[in-house]
């Protein structure tokens, strides 16, 4: 998934409205911040197949230390526990925990075959990705219904708060249509790159909307 994760963290906002949409967004995103990294390194491999499901042509080959369950639980639990350390917001950092779970789970839903529970263990996935009007239909569907509990649990606060939201939302909306008629691409240097970028870019994006606006009483 990609905006089924984005729309978990808008919902997480009304659970957490002292934490930075920016850090919700970079929490529900974890496994896929580490994987471009691992990426780069050679230590996860991906490969462009198309038609290996209807949604995306890629297939996930190896990243056991980003995307198993186990690894995921990890990650999460040191992100969390860092952000509750740092913050002094420990209900926060639990949440943050959550999020990175959510994101195992939400893969495990839309993928073929390819998650793993341990590195080197068994792989599950439900393939939702196989037919493309369910996928549009949940995945659609979620990113509704988080972007509006966000939008009616906070009021911007002045022209940058409203702007900076609406447009990152159209953005992501843009990007997610633009994504599914694209030609695949090149390699998988160019699928880290761009996703180290995105997940940059809407950190700090979601951050500076979040912070021109606050939540309703």
């Amino acid at each position: 998934m990609f905006i089924g994760h984005i729309a978990v963290a808008l919902a997480a906002k009304r659970a957490a409205p002292t934490v930075s949409l920016g850090v919700l967004f970079a929490a529900a995103q974890l496994p896929d911040l580490v994987w471009p990294v691992l990426l780069l390194t050679g230590a996860e491999q991906v490969e462009i197949r198309p038609g290996i499901t209807a949604f995306t042509p890629l297939d996930f080959v190896s990243y056991p230390w980003s995307h198993s369950l186990l690894m995921v639980v990890l990650t999460g639990s040191v992100a969390g526990a860092f952000y509750a350390w740092r913050a002094k917001n420990f209900p926060g950092g639990a949440l943050l925990v959550l999020l990175a779970v959510s994101h195992w789970v939400l893969d495990w839903i839309s993928h073929r075959p390819d998650m793993p529970l341990v590195p080197g263990g068994t792989r599950h996935g439900l393939g939702l990705w196989n037919s493309i009007p369910s996928t549009l239909l949940v995945e659609g569907g979620m990113f509704l219904a988080g972007t509006m509990l966000y939008a009616t649990g906070s009021t911007a606060q002045d022209r940058t708060g409203r702007y900076a939201f609406w447009s990152l939302i159209g953005f992501l909306g843009c990007v997610y249509a633009a994504d599914r008629f694209s030609s695949p691409p090149p390699g998988a240097a160019a699928i880290a790159w761009v996703n180290i970028a995105a997940g940059v870019g809407l950190y700090f994006w979601a951050a500076w909307a979040d912070c021109h606006r606050v939540a309703r009483q």
